[in-house]
């Protein structure tokens, strides 16, 4: 097979120009991934409202040139410590916001997505070499990590993520130390987005796999550790790690607030009553198809490590552990699970197949398309299709699959409610529904302040059962109206408060629609 094989490669060579023109593998991937993520592009913008405040805040770093640490958003919390930890996301999105509307921010966060999965299928084949299960895994990765495939800063964190895990293994396989590459990482990644923490954490289970390798251990450990874990001692010394793993923690520092940014992550997380009530930290719910992905995943690991004979290393032990773990707990940590057990599951899957003589055609087929696959060079239509979906969406074209634009949906925000209020005079401290009030930032900010938006950690709990307080029409509701000076409320047409404020005197109905009404209090 060898000998085919070589003379296989040796005609495909001669084929110059049919090999420049073909695409490989991993362009159709990225071409394949891409596309969807533009077809889905409504979705993106309208499964969450944070888009407005992302936008509203990268476009006051633009024009200012200033990052802000102190709160100009609200009115409920102005001037008080803001931890910018997303400022550099935020920026990029409001550059893409301004270079093509919301369409260009679709087609960055396409980019984004593709280029993550293609890195994750780069690393499923080098974990595996195979083309086939590196092929079907990344796509199942995808599909699973579809459930957070959102216009928000946390895309930067999936493909931190992948770009991590590559540099500890090819340094754990090659003992080639680039030491600047994870500082580096660790740098960007603090300012993309508050979940660093995870790279903290990987580089952590990488330390612990050493540790147990160091040959300190291996004398009476030798019959329990694989051959790659073997070759890999004399190759990755504790003190690189922990050296690597000193500077990473002081460049987390390296941020517009300091060590305040690590008081905020620690004190959203610990705060039970904060994370029980955002969405994404609940549990995934397996009743709904967006999560049968990541159960078919979990699925997949225990059946392969059940039936293949490999031993996995330390490391992927741990990490496929410890996130299936998170994911589970809480479905905001589904997509880093995703691009994290996709390598490791394609590593165990081709061993299992190279090991079952049933498999040995899906084999032999692999190698000969590898070999297909590495002598073609059609890089060029990536390029040439992404430059195609960016002038149809540049010349108006709707490319989404329900063909209604890359725009906020009328059904989902109350954009014609806010039309009739940028009408208005001056409106004064504002009530407003929680998930709008990116919308409202997006639509009024600066003229209007909100009184709270998702930026729950810095909102905190206080206000957040103030807020709750009203919406549920709790014990003192309407004193906390006062309390904040609350001039106007803006909240959803069937809400309990606003048949509540229709039978309050002072309150007035200024405007209703299906979607939203607005309340007046009398001066």
């Amino acid at each position: 097979m060898t000998a085919q094989v070589g003379n296989l490669s040796r005609r495909l060579k001669q084929v110059h120009w049919g090999n420049l023109l073909m695409p490989r593998l991993e362009d159709i991937l990225f071409l394949a991934i891409f596309l969807a993520v533009i077809g889905l592009g409504p979705r993106l913008l309208n499964m969450d409202g944070d888009l407005g405040r992302h936008l509203t805040i990268g476009n006051y770093i633009l024009d200012s040139l200033t990052i802000p640490t102190r709160d100009i958003f609200s009115h409920t919390m102005m001037g008080l410590p803001l931890t910018p930890h997303e400022w550099l996301a935020q920026t990029f999105f409001a550059l893409s916001y301004r270079v093509g509307g919301l369409d260009g921010v679709v087609v960055f966060c396409a980019l984004l997505i593709a280029s993550t999965f293609t890195l994750v299928f780069r690393q499923c084949v080098a974990q595996s070499k195979m083309l086939l299960i590196s092929l079907a895994l990344t796509i199942l990765g995808a599909a699973a990590a579809s459930i957070h495939w959102l216009t928000r800063p946390h895309l930067f964190t999936m493909l931190f993520t992948v770009l991590w895990i590559g540099e500890l293994e090819r340094w754990r396989l090659t003992g080639r130390w680039r030491w600047w590459v994870l500082p580096l990482l660790m740098l960007l990644w603090v300012n993309f987005h508050g979940a660093f923490i995870v790279g903290i954490m990987i580089w952590g289970i990488y330390l612990i796999d050493n540790l147990l390798l160091n040959r300190r251990f291996r004398s009476k450990h030798e019959r329990r550790i694989s051959n790659a874990d073997v070759n890999a001692i004399n190759k990755m010394q504790p003190r690189i790690l922990i050296l690597t793993g000193v500077s990473i923690l002081i460049l987390t520092l390296v941020n517009p607030v300091g060590w305040r940014i690590w008081e905020t992550t620690f004190g959203f997380l610990q705060n039970r009553y904060l994370v029980s009530h955002t969405v994404e930290y609940l549990p995934p719910d397996f009743q709904q198809i967006s999560s049968w992905p990541f159960l078919v995943m979990i699925s997949l690991s225990i059946l392969l490590v059940s039936l293949t004979s490999k031993r996995t290393t330390i490391a992927a032990a741990l990490l496929i552990t410890a996130w299936t773990v998170f994911g589970l707990i809480s479905a905001r940590n589904i997509a880093i699970y995703a691009v994290i057990a996709a390598p490791i599951l394609a590593g165990i899957g081709s061993s299992f197949l190279r090991d079952n003589k049933s498999f040995e055609r899906v084999v032999s087929f692999d190698s000969r398309l590898r070999v297909v696959d590495s002598n073609l060079f059609g890089y060029i239509w990536p390029l040439v299709i992404i430059l195609l979906i960016v002038g149809l969406l540049l010349s108006g074209a709707n490319l989404d699959y329900s063909n209604t634009g890359n725009r906020f949906s009328e059904n989902v925000f109350p954009v014609e409610a806010v039309d009739w209020v940028s009408e208005q005079a001056e409106m004064g401290p504002v009530f407003n529904y929680f998930p709008w009030g990116g919308y409202l930032l997006y639509r009024g900010w600066p003229q209007q302040q909100v009184f709270i938006d998702g930026q729950t950690d810095f909102y905190g709990e206080s206000l957040t059962r103030q807020y709750e307080t009203v919406i549920t029409l709790g014990s003192g509701w309407k004193e906390i109206l006062d309390k904040y000076h609350v001039r106007w409320v803006i909240m959803p047409a069937d809400s309990q408060l606003v048949k509540a404020l229709g039978e309050l005197p002072g309150w007035k109905m200024k405007y209703q629609d299906e979607i939203a009404a607005i309340f007046f209090s009398d001066p």
